[in-house]
């Protein structure tokens, strides 16, 4: 029988800045949204890129079938800039393993479909990034 993880916050604190987490429309996010359209790539923000799977891309460039992801270096366990919190640590480790774990499973189950999925971290430069999606998207053209 798997240990059973803790399900509320360890403190009012932590709930409340947990709840102030946006899903979307992040400074990150935006800052390459204006670079890759800057660039004149035009794409969709916030979807499914296989209707099937319950996985939701940032930016999805259907016709090239290009899935960009946007990822935070705490949530997906960035080796350069991932902290460890101080409490609950456990419960932490296993969550971000988890999302390390289904951003590898996304990313099979989008290559298999013949998706070009396209990883970015948060930190990285938007312009840099911008340019990455473009030449994936130009691959990926029909």
């Amino acid at each position: 029988m798997a240990a059973r993880r803790p399900t509320a916050a360890s403190s009012e604190g932590n709930r409340k800045s947990m709840q102030a987490n946006r899903g979307r429309d992040t400074k990150p996010e935006l800052a390459l949204r204006r670079a890759t359209h800057a660039m004149g790539l035009r794409y969709r923000v916030s979807v499914r890129p296989l209707p099937t799977v319950r996985r939701t891309a940032d930016l999805v460039f259907t016709r090239a079938k290009v899935a960009v992801f946007l990822d935070g270096c705490f949530w997906h366990g960035c080796e350069q800039h991932r902290t460890r919190p101080a409490t609950n640590r456990e419960y932490w480790d296993e969550k971000i393993n988890r999302n390390v774990e289904r951003d590898r499973e996304t990313d099979g189950l989008l290559r298999a479909a013949g998706w070009n999925p396209v990883r970015v971290w948060e930190h990285e430069d938007p312009r840099e990034a911008a340019e990455r999606v473009r030449v994936a998207v130009e691959e990926g053209r029909p």
